[in-house]
């Protein structure tokens, strides 16, 4: 081999080397990249609601701020929230605004709804939305020993536990839960049909059903009655729209 080859072959072995190089280099940081825009994008707010920020809460004033944040929910512009740091920051304590008493439908995304993070609220779920000592148990944990300043009892629109009740569904314990709801169906003076296919009377059957869940709480809590005849807590009751995501609160 005269040297002029030899030369060009060690060249070209040489580029081929280093571009070989190049590539593994230009490759090695996209992992570690894709870990530092995670990092970057989980942003937003970290606070949690401290005990004493809890304490300057008044129940008028968290309605009006859940009124705000339903605004904001229905608009599509919910407050970014860092939640991995939220997790860590409440790791210490809670100091919930509110305890909400929500139906089980997976349609209703109770803290969405009102734009609160980690913390901010205690939520009792269960078909129907209707209380029972349990249920009772947990609001007066919620608002005597952890400080929450209200009550929201809250059924939706299209409510299956309603129709259900409406209905008379019998299906095993199914059947005996929708007791629970039965005294609401009573509660309404109605000329029409009274079957779920009428949705003007299953409409006025949820709300009733949360007139008549509220008075069981004033009713079988009389710590919880107590707390709001002191004005330290309000019990009150709204009603969720599945379609506009809107909520609608009782006067």
């Amino acid at each position: 081999m005269n040297s002029t080859l030899k030369i060009s072959v060690i060249a070209f072995a040489f580029l081929a080397f280093t571009a070989c190089k190049q590539e593994q280099k230009s490759e090695k940081p996209e992992a570690p990249q894709e870990v530092i825009v995670e990092e970057v994008t989980d942003g937003g707010v970290e606070e949690v609601m401290t005990k004493e920020e809890q304490s300057l809460l008044t129940p008028d004033g968290v309605i009006q701020s859940f009124k705000e944040g339903n605004e904001r929910f229905a608009s599509n512009n919910l407050t970014p929230r860092n939640k991995s740091k939220q997790v860590i920051n409440s790791a210490g304590g809670q100091y919930p605004e509110a305890v909400i008493l929500s139906c089980l439908d997976s349609r209703v995304p109770v803290e969405k709804v009102f734009d609160r993070g980690i913390g901010d609220l205690f939520v009792a779920r269960v078909a129907g939305n209707f209380s029972n000592e349990d249920m009772l148990g947990s609001m007066e944990y919620g608002c005597k020993v952890s400080g929450a300043k209200l009550i929201l009892v809250m059924g939706h629109h299209s409510c299956g536990a309603i129709r259900a009740a409406v209905d008379d569904v019998k299906l095993g314990n199914i059947t005996a839960m929708l007791q629970k709801i039965k005294p609401a169906i009573a509660m309404v003076d109605y000329k029409g049909e009274k079957n779920s296919s009428n949705a003007e009377y299953v409409e006025l059957v949820c709300e009733s059903n949360v007139h008549n869940t509220i008075a069981n709480i004033r009713k079988n809590s009389p710590i919880l009655k107590e707390m709001e005849d002191n004005g330290e807590i309000k019990i009150v009751g709204a009603i969720y729209d599945v379609e506009n995501g809107k909520v609608a609160w009782f006067d």
